[in-house]
């Protein structure tokens, strides 16, 4: 049940921090926190990670919704087993709830909100699901990497 919970809570924390940006950075644009080191910067992505498919939404949209279910599908089973791999479980739902979250942007605004702002190496402007589904795609790619043969991850 706690893992649930943590894709609702990750999903929750995003499109607040969300609605916040909207409300008060949309209006100015940008926010200097470290001056060309880091900032607070309005963005609207119509693609997925570092803008890629911005010409097609409605496909990002849909292979979304699939990744979604694929992982809720994972983590549903992965529970029902009562697996002892929490950093699988963890991972799981980290990237359960920055996809959905992600998703709802998407289905509804057509667009993905994103702020931070890395401009010190010049990175991709990204939001807090993103956070969410790297920390998750790190834990389930050590989960794969050093997992034992007693317990299957699929």
């Amino acid at each position: 049940m706690i893992y649930y919970l943590i894709v609702v809570i990750s999903v929750v924390l995003d499109q607040i921090s969300k609605k916040i940006v909207i409300d008060n950075l949309k209006p100015i644009g940008t926010v200097p926190i470290i001056k060309d080191v880091f900032h607070f910067t309005y963005c609207e992505n119509t693609g997925a990670a570092f803008s890629i498919f911005s010409k097609n939404t409605a496909l990002l949209t849909c292979v979304s919704l699939v990744f979604i279910f694929v992982v809720f599908f994972f983590l549903f089973k992965n529970i029902k087993k009562k697996s002892h791999n929490k950093m699988l479980l963890l991972g799981l739902s980290f990237i359960l709830g920055g996809a959905i979250g992600n998703f709802i942007d998407r289905f509804f605004h057509g667009f993905v909100t994103d702020f931070f702002d890395f401009r010190l190496i010049n990175f991709a402007i990204f939001n807090i699901a993103d956070v969410f589904i790297t920390i998750g795609g790190i834990l389930f790619c050590i989960c794969i990497l050093f997992s034992n043969d007693d317990e299957s991850i699929f």
